[in-house]
């Protein structure tokens, strides 16, 4: 299964990332363009619409290859298929509530009809529900949850943030509740939505438009339904309250407030939680940071409740909706003044910083790591103890793109490719050196030098002047993935450590994105490195 896994998830983020530059190129052509017209809008410039088409493609790809081909997986493939096609059709023309409603019901239906999915049973309720009840009760679900998720798109980075920290939530419980078919489900998302949040991230160089959003939240809703279907596994759909999140209390919240002020709640208007936290003061990179932190929240919390009673989940989720709903029902918005308690903050970070600085701080740990990170690298290729066939074939051809690329492609393209190559090539041998068990002692020497490596990074990140690193809300998202990750128990797949293996893999993706800012013009350099990697993967399975 781990081999499953780890190309379903590289495959995912390889084709939607190699998808995304001739998308964009091609949005203002074939009509996908994001323009503003209205003061609901946070952009002031039209904005390529195309990374849903981008990762849902991925995602699509990677499980038609790798996924096993059961009545589920096939119809979250029909009915995704379906919510991706008309939300295509509605970034083009803008299709009216109807249309759009007749077709997330339709892929509801698919859902239903193909793979049996429904809402099994309620919360306090012990028998299974009659199917007149269940079918309806089950459309109402995914068309909502769908229309939430889309509704929850309106900073850069925000929606695919929110679904990344649910499909990952998701994704453990699958894997401790022993279901390999939802945890099969989301890993091709989680490949190809990363693959799009670097492009996404705050300021956005492309959005995923309303086939993007719209078949997340399809997904969510799917995959909620069948993760905490009791006939399925142990979890109680009470559960799905936490991981659906807050695209869900967010869309409630808004149609309460309208409702309390005598407006329709079909209505659009700026009421939305990331609209309150604007008009609190914070900027757009602190309000995407905050609703982050508040879906992990609930996330976390589905962890950590997953094996109470239905009750104690329910009285839980009613405290945390009452604190996030209760800003909805205010009729004046709280305000931050100047944000002087983050301005207080950065100034003790700065005064910190200017007593610490030293030409050793502010310029060293980068050319450290331009040394350590190309050299573990090169070193890296012989640390497997064998390396099957079948991703020997995978990595040459890898190879072989990867150089066509470097050749044909313009300077702007090439570090998209090179990038790419130093993803996958990484990931590839740091999968390959965890097998079997690599050891789980702190103080072994692979640890030691990963934990160096964190050190170094950090110090880069606040210490470097004169090639300042523009930290995103999606670098806070990685690291908060690379802290609690390694912190869950039974996190191995086979001989696979899956807490340490992800904690490497981010302080390495960390490490590439400072060498490719603060060196940029050596990217012929960490090509080679790259294609070092790939090659040395494909002949190693023969040797």
């Amino acid at each position: 299964m781990i081999s499953t896994l780890f190309f379903s998830f590289v495959g995912s983020l390889i084709i939607c990332m190699a998808l995304i530059p001739p998308l964009m190129a091609t949005a203002s052509r074939l009509q996908f363009l994001d323009i503003p017209k209205d003061q609901r809008r946070v952009h002031s410039n039209p904005v390529a619409k195309v990374g849903g088409i981008a990762f849902g493609i991925g995602t699509f790809s990677a499980m038609l290859i790798w996924a096993p081909k059961d009545d589920i997986v096939v119809a979250g493939l029909l009915g995704g298929v379906t919510i991706l096609l008309f939300g295509m059709w509605d970034d083009r023309v803008s299709l009216p509530y109807t249309v759009k409603f007749f077709g997330q019901t339709l892929g509801a239906l698919v859902v239903m009809w193909q793979g049996n999915i429904h809402l099994n049973t309620l919360p306090f309720i012990e028998a299974e529900l009659p199917l007149w009840i269940a079918y309806p009760l089950t459309i109402v679900i995914i068309v909502a949850v769908t229309n939430a998720v889309n509704l929850a798109d309106g900073l850069d980075g925000l929606a695919g943030g929110l679904s990344l920290l649910s499909f990952a939530g998701m994704a453990c419980l699958a894997y401790l509740g022993g279901d390999q078919t939802v945890t099969l489900l989301m890993v091709p998302v989680l490949g190809g939505l990363l693959g799009f949040l670097r492009f996404n991230t705050y300021p956005a160089r492309i959005f995923m438009g309303d086939a993007g959003s719209q078949f997340l939240g399809f997904f969510m809703a799917v995959s909620a339904i069948v993760l905490t279907d009791p006939q399925r596994g142990p979890y109680t759909p009470a559960l799905g309250l936490f991981l659906l999140g807050l695209p869900l209390l967010d869309t409630v919240g808004v149609m309460l407030q309208r409702l309390k002020e005598g407006r329709s709640p079909f209505v659009a208007d700026k009421n939305h939680l990331h609209h309150k936290l604007l008009a609190m003061g914070l900027s757009h990179y602190e309000a995407v940071l905050v609703i982050y932190l508040l879906q992990a929240t609930l996330v976390t919390l589905a962890y950590v409740l997953r094996w109470q009673t239905e009750g104690t989940i329910l009285g839980v989720y009613g405290l945390v909706a009452g604190v996030i709903l209760f800003p909805f029902l205010r009729s004046r918005v709280w305000r931050i003044q100047s944000n002087r308690f983050l301005k207080k903050a950065d100034r003790l970070l700065t005064r910190a910083s200017t007593i610490t600085s030293s030409p050793w701080l502010t310029t060293e740990p980068i050319r450290i790591l331009g040394i350590a990170v190309p050299a573990f690298l090169i070193i890296s290729v012989f640390l497997p103890r064998r390396v099957p066939e079948d991703m020997s074939y995978v990595a040459a051809l890898l190879f072989t793109v990867m150089l066509i690329g470097l050749w044909l492609s313009p300077p702007r393209i090439s570090s998209l490719v090179v990038r790419g190559g130093l993803y996958v090539g990484s990931t590839f041998v740091m999968y390959l050196s965890e097998q079997p068990a690599a050891s789980t002692d702190i103080f072994s020497p692979i640890h030691v030098f990963f934990v160096g490596l964190a050190f170094l990074v950090a110090l880069t990140i606040r210490f470097n002047s004169e090639h300042r690193f523009q930290t995103t809300p999606l670098d806070y998202l990685m690291v908060f993935l690379a802290v609690m990750v390694p912190a869950l128990p039974e996190m191995q797949i086979g001989d696979i450590h899956l807490s340490f293996l992800t904690a490497k893999l981010i302080v390495l993706f960390f490490s590439f994105e400072l060498l490719l800012h603060v060196f940029a013009q050596r990217l012929t350099q960490l090509g080679l490195v790259a294609l070092w990697l790939l090659c040395g993967i494909a002949i190693r399975a023969w040797l």
